[in-house]
């Protein structure tokens, strides 16, 4: 059963998106490189064993659920501002809560959900893509910081 917009979102929040849309794909792995904490689990939708999903495989496939720690599912824009939340961009569900944009993101999901194989995937990709060099960027930037098992990063600056 879908949870409410307002509940508290209890993770894990285990993601079911459809990995075989380019957009969709992009997004997710943006998610993935952010997932510093280990409170997102994603599953492909369009080719996974999906026994204990949350709803049919064509239900996953026209949009992303989520389902949280305590069971609740997560549908649609929900599902998404769960996961931005997931990884500590709190301004991603600020700006969905904005006067009037909850409203229009929820009724523009649907469509861009059963458009997505339609859509110029360039233009947006691109800027999912863009993202994600920044946080692999990022990842390499710490990674390296904390080569010998100390952080510089944790070192007091002077």
């Amino acid at each position: 059963m879908p949870a409410s917009a307002s509940a508290p979102t209890q993770f894990p929040l285990t993601i079911y998106y459809d990995a075989s849309c380019r957009m969709c794909n992009a997004e997710m792995t943006n998610l993935m490189l952010r997932n510093d904490a280990g409170r997102l689990i994603f599953v492909d939708a369009s080719s996974a064993d999906l026994h204990d999903a949350p709803a049919t495989k064509d239900a996953l496939m026209r949009a992303i659920h989520g389902v949280a720690a305590d069971g609740r599912v997560y549908i649609g824009v929900d599902c998404l501002v769960r996961a931005y939340l997931g990884i500590g961009w709190a301004w991603v569900p600020n700006l969905v809560n904005l006067p009037g944009m909850a409203t229009a993101a929820r009724k523009l999901y649907p469509w861009i959900a059963r458009n997505r194989y339609r859509l110029p995937q360039t233009p947006i990709v691109w800027v999912f893509e863009r993202a994600m060099r920044r946080a692999a960027q990022r990842a390499a930037t710490r990674s390296a910081a904390c080569a010998g098992g100390t952080c510089d990063t944790d070192r007091p600056q002077h």
